[in-house]
């Protein structure tokens, strides 16, 4: 054992809720004596792998091996999704690797790795030094939707919440701490339900607390409800950013993948919702290359795209995924083939992108303040897009307010109009 104050370092890939348990982890390290640090000064490395496609599954090995090869020869402690199917295999790679299934275990595996003693009755904020100031919450956990491409299900398990009064005690907390901006996160959020309190009524009692910001990771098409709609729409709390995974804009791929809507019913959930919320933007993911698409198909799915005019895109080549139904479909989209339709894509996303960043010269922008460097400082809009401004004093989680005057690549540009809020 080492002794306590030991340096943890975190590697996380995969979805944000991997990344908000990778965070809750290292918080309750804190009050223990740990301390945070990069992978080449870390005495424990602590890889929490992805396994929902075939790429990321090499991408968290290689990240274990990474680790390993380290010259301070840490502990390596391997948690998250690829553990439900490769024990054997990570423990073999090495007397350094120790397993973690167990979620709830985490902490006190990677405690015991580093010679830490649980420092009892302490809080550990999540906030500050090594956090970020947006601040994600996790809500929900599972899905049970079991889409053809996905493995999830089978190792996240059946949906289940968060209890309400848990979720607002986090958030109050992180509140009390300065975070501006909480971004309530799951496998499936829609599916959020405690004791009747669903997604739109936690998101109303999360604003309630007084955070100025309530934001989603993601929301399932199927669950952008007319009810959910009229509450996040009359919240102002809550951004003007929905991101809806679409998948394919075409009805035979979406029925071949196990999704639960037509495209023309998600576009008039996307009609509904931007016409409630003025200046609402909306990304989303597409997968290219699903087995049985036809080169009609993708076109079909890409017209789609490029008419509903997403204010960022996110596109994934498909990944025939051991486990799932897709893996055994027959019709298997060559890798070429499945290359140059992503391509395709992300054009029209990138256009779409350039033109939604074009829409917002002239208009004002409310700024969280996330870095400051010389003259200028570095956030995020309310919705999504990331904002410079120069000419202003702030400082990192601040909310400033500013007019838009021009795109720098992926940037928007800011000029200031007011003084910090909430400084």
């Amino acid at each position: 054992m080492r002794e306590p104050g030991s340096r943890v370092a975190f590697v996380t890939l995969g979805c944000k809720v991997n990344r908000v348990e990778a965070e809750q982890v290292a918080a309750e390290l804190l009050p223990c004596g740990g301390a945070l640090a990069d992978q080449p000064d870390a005495d424990v490395v602590v890889v929490t792998a992805c396994a929902v496609t075939m790429e990321a599954s090499h991408k968290s090995r290689k990240a274990v091996r990474h680790a390993l090869a380290l010259a301070n020869r840490p502990t390596v402690v391997v948690t998250g999704c690829l553990t439900d199917s490769d024990v054997e295999a990570l423990a073999a790679l090495s007397d350094r690797v120790v397993v973690e299934r167990d979620k709830s275990a985490l902490a006190a595996t990677v405690r015991a790795a580093a010679g830490l003693e649980d420092v009892f009755g302490v809080v550990a904020p999540r906030y500050g030094e090594g956090f970020r100031t947006r601040a994600l919450v996790k809500i929900q956990d599972g899905c049970d939707n079991r889409c053809a491409y996905c493995i999830v299900p089978f190792t996240r398990g059946a949906p289940r919440s968060v209890p309400v009064e848990r979720v607002l005690r986090d958030v109050r907390s992180l509140a009390a701490a300065g975070v501006k901006e909480v971004v309530l996160t799951g496998i499936n959020v829609g599916r959020y339900d405690d004791g009747g309190v669903d997604l739109a009524g936690l998101i109303a009692r999360v604003a309630d607390t007084g955070v100025p910001r309530v934001r989603l990771t993601s929301i399932e098409p199927p669950d952008l409800t007319e009810r959910f709609i009229r509450v996040v729409s009359a919240t102002p709390a809550f951004v003007e950013h929905l991101h809806v995974p679409l998948q394919s804009g075409c009805d035979r791929t979406l029925e071949a993948m196990g999704r639960r809507y037509s495209a023309k019913e998600y576009e008039r959930a996307i009609e509904a919702a931007r016409e409630a919320m003025p200046g609402l933007a909306v990304t989303t993911d597409v997968i290219c290359g699903f087995p049985g698409e036809s080169d009609d198909d993708a076109r079909q799915s890409e017209e789609f795209v490029e008419r509903l005019a997403f204010a960022k895109l996110h596109v994934f080549r498909y990944s025939r995924r051991p486990g799932t139904a897709a893996a055994g479909l027959v019709g298997q989209v060559s890798p070429g083939i499945a290359a140059e339709r992503a391509a395709r894509m992300r054009a029209i996303g990138g256009a779409s992108r350039q033109r939604f960043l074009e829409e917002q010269a002239g208009r004002d922008a409310e700024v969280l303040v996330e870095s400051v460097s010389g003259e200028a400082l570095h956030g995020t809009a309310r919705n999504g897009a990331r904002v410079r401004v120069a000419g202003v004093e702030a400082s990192v989680g601040d909310l400033v307010r500013a007019r838009i005057v021009g795109v720098d690549g992926d940037t928007l540009v800011g000029a200031p109009i007011e003084a910090p809020r909430f400084a």
